[in-house]
């Protein structure tokens, strides 16, 4: 199994959105996690196409995209062309999850499928065959700059779990909260792909990065 850093650039100095991106390159972060809200799954609004299609070769990094959107099989074509390399829905904004994970299936991407902290765990083992990624938000959707909900914890453990009696090698992210303080915690309990917002890009961006991955890198 791969232990994955994933900066969020929803936290990051868009003035030197290109400089502060290469920094965690620099430092062996293999995913730059993009989230796009739409201010209706989400009270918040941030960014969308315009914006990962301007960084797209601007970086070797996997274009993590994390859609807080209603209904987002509509924009799964789009996303692609601006280039996504992993797509996560929220099980929460679709009519048709399945329909929606073979629409990004068959766009050629990874696909993830992503819980809110409301939602019960069990709700996701129906889709665990359909995706390649399980996203466990720690915090409510919507904002950066929460803090980490411990409940969360026992859900990467259910997640891992169910993922298991199914035989499957999941990659199991976790987003919201994250921080030095707390990492170790949530890799114990499951977890391989780190999101990490503030705590990579509220100070120095490459030296952050760098103390976050030689624990990630620990967990290999």
């Amino acid at each position: 199994m791969e232990y994955i850093l994933a900066p969020s650039i929803l936290s990051a100095d868009f003035k030197n959105l290109g400089s502060e991106m290469k920094k965690t390159e620099e430092e062996g972060a293999r995913y730059l996690h993009f989230d796009v809200m739409d201010g209706m799954f989400v009270p918040n609004i941030s960014f969308g196409i315009p914006v990962l299609a301007s960084i797209q070769g601007a970086t070797g990094q996997v274009m993590d995209v994390h859609l807080m959107i209603r209904e987002p099989i509509r924009y799964v074509e789009d996303f692609r062309k601006a280039g996504a390399d992993i797509i996560t829905i929220h099980l929460e904004a679709c009519q048709d999850v399945h329909a929606t994970l073979r629409a990004v299936r068959e766009a050629g991407l990874r696909a993830g499928l992503s819980i809110c902290p409301e939602t019960d765990v069990e709700k996701l083992a129906p889709y665990l065959r359909e995706i390649d990624m399980a996203l466990i938000m720690s915090v409510h959707p919507g904002f950066g700059g929460q803090s980490f909900l411990p409940g969360t914890l026992e859900k990467i453990r259910r997640t891992r779990e169910m993922a298991q009696e199914q035989g499957l090698d999941l990659d199991i992210q976790v987003d919201g909260g994250i921080s030095m303080s707390n990492i170790r915690q949530v890799l114990d309990a499951g977890a391989n792909v780190i999101v990490v917002g503030s705590g990579v890009f509220k100070g120095d961006a490459k030296e952050n990065t760098k103390a976050l991955m030689e624990i990630v890198k620990s967990y290999e």
